[in-house]
């Protein structure tokens, strides 16, 4: 043995975690992989795919063979990076341009031919959150401080102090669509920039008022347009990127420079690669409407965003606070959800759960951890209507504004919710790419069977009983004699006996 490895010996290894983040963003597909050790987060190795995914969104929101076809591309290439890892260890997130594809679908289970991790399309405002909370783990903010974000086909603001954003907003403007509107010839002229800011500030109205009553003090700017901007002013000024302040005295320079050389193919950007240079005019086009919009006095670049703000989620031991808790609380509140009955049903949906979740092969923290909030909301209808409340929690549900949930966790609770009352009707039960159809259909068995034990909403009513189960019956068994006192718990059994047998679950209550 050498002596410098036995120098190392007596060392004591620490426990580390390994996570990969892929975003499928409208511009790059980016991969991260990581180690989470001693709460820290250390980047082990970072690939970048130019995809241009948003180029091939036509106006009726249709995604192109050909864009499809480039993004399965590089996910081929990617993929090889991702063998060996645990499922529950990679989170692929999917942006602007599938949340808006009518056929994203279609690329997502083209995709899951390639890798078996699923792919997560996540809310306008979940990337907003998602980029902040990256931002918020990797500096320190300790004032008021809005962080923008322009991607391929979207740009994200958010205002936010410490690690609480508390405006979240996503506008369908990005650097690969505004670059096919606006500077598809490769052209850069003074009357394409103007049409391309007006553009922008006329999206910014939605949000311009809101911003500048909540205010900040800084100003930070994330995604690789935003980095090439201030890399050619950096270059200039012979700072060094991170220190480079951008004012909007810079960026209309930047303007003036393009105008000048006319034609995008033509651009000198020093560092800036080639693909960045053909999204540039669009990008700066986005930060000087931001600028003049919401009266930004500068701006300094930082490299955390989307990719980290999953990663530092993703580990347990890194979260600030349980997000999606907080969201399923407030909708608690806001809808005075009877919180003793739906304790009650969580109760039971547990000790089903536990039960059942082997053999049903459901044994996943995720969907245990959805199933249990679906239990806690369940009845957020009643708050519109007792009848239908079925129909009214689903509703609520699926078009809230869920901090934390992507959008098929969030489609996953509120058909949870749609169904668990009243007869099922398998023809209309959803299709997911994150998730099987079977694991939702169990969730959903065991949900209405909480339901329907809970349906006196008296505690300590049900005794203790117990669950058998294969893959398509299930079995349960009470105290001799104690069912017949309840007649009409009995008739809610038959009843779901009956709704389960049609989804193929034999239903024997004992």
């Amino acid at each position: 043995m050498t002596k410098t490895k036995a120098a190392f010996d007596d060392l004591a290894l620490r426990d580390s975690t390994k996570i990969a983040v892929l975003d499928i963003g409208s511009n790059s597909f980016h991969l991260v992989v990581a180690r989470v050790i001693s709460g820290t987060v250390q980047i082990l190795h970072k690939m970048k795919q130019k995809v241009r995914l948003a180029d091939g969104l036509s106006d009726q929101m249709i995604l192109s063979e050909s864009a499809m076809q480039r993004g399965l591309d590089a996910l081929r290439i990617i993929e090889e990076s991702l063998k060996g890892f645990e499922p529950n260890s990679v989170r692929i997130v999917a942006t602007y341009t599938l949340r808006k594809a009518k056929n994203a679908q279609q690329f997502i289970k083209l995709a899951s031919d390639i890798f078996s991790y699923p792919v997560e399309v996540v809310s306008g405002e979940e990337e907003a959150r998602l980029i902040y909370n990256g931002v918020a783990h990797t500096n320190t903010l300790t004032d008021k401080t809005l962080v923008i974000d322009i991607g391929g086909g979207s740009t994200e603001f958010i205002i936010g102090e410490g690690f609480d954003p508390q405006l979240t907003r996503s506008l369908d403007m990005g650097c690969v669509s505004f670059t096919n509107k606006f500077f598809g010839t490769g052209e850069m002229t003074e009357k394409r920039f103007e049409k391309a800011i007006t553009a922008a500030q006329q999206h910014l109205e939605q949000i311009e008022k809101t911003y500048l009553n909540k205010g900040w003090k800084t100003c930070l700017g994330t995604s690789g347009s935003v980095e090439s901007m201030v890399s050619v002013v950096a270059h200039s000024t012979g700072l060094d990127v991170l220190s480079q302040e951008v004012g909007l005295q810079h960026l209309e320079s930047l303007k003036q420079m393009c105008i000048e050389t006319k034609y995008i193919n033509d651009l000198q950007l020093g560092e800036v690669n080639e693909d960045r240079k053909q999204v540039f005019a669009a990008g700066l086009s986005i930060l000087i409407a931001a600028f003049r919009s919401l009266h930004i006095n500068s701006l300094q670049f930082v490299g955390a965003a989307l990719r980290e703000g999953v990663i530092y989620e993703m580990e347990d031991s890194l979260h600030h606070e349980n997000v999606r808790e907080r969201s399923a609380q407030s909708l608690a509140t806001r809808y005075d959800v009877d919180i003793e009955h739906a304790n009650l049903v969580l109760s039971t949906t547990t000790y089903l759960y536990q039960q059942l979740k082997k053999t049903w092969k459901i044994n996943n923290r995720g969907l245990k951890m959805l199933l249990e909030w679906a239990a806690l909301l369940h009845e957020i209808g009643l708050h519109v209507h007792s009848r239908g409340v079925q129909k009214h929690s689903a509703y609520i549900l699926q078009h809230s504004d869920l901090h934390g949930f992507n959008h098929e966790q969030q489609q996953f609770l509120a058909y949870l919710t749609r169904y668990y009352r009243k007869k099922l009707k398998p023809a209309e039960f959803p299709e997911f790419s994150q998730f099987r159809q079977t694991e939702w259909l169990r969730c959903l068995v065991i949900l209405r069977l909480s339901v329907a034990l809970n349906i006196k909403r008296q505690k300590d009513f049900l005794p203790e009983f117990s669950v058998e189960a294969d893959l398509e019956s299930l079995v349960l068994t009470f105290p001799d004699g104690w069912l017949a006192q309840y007649p009409v718990l009995s008739a809610d059994l038959e009843f779901e006996r009956l709704q389960l047998k049609k989804v193929g679950i034999k239903l024997i209550v004992k």
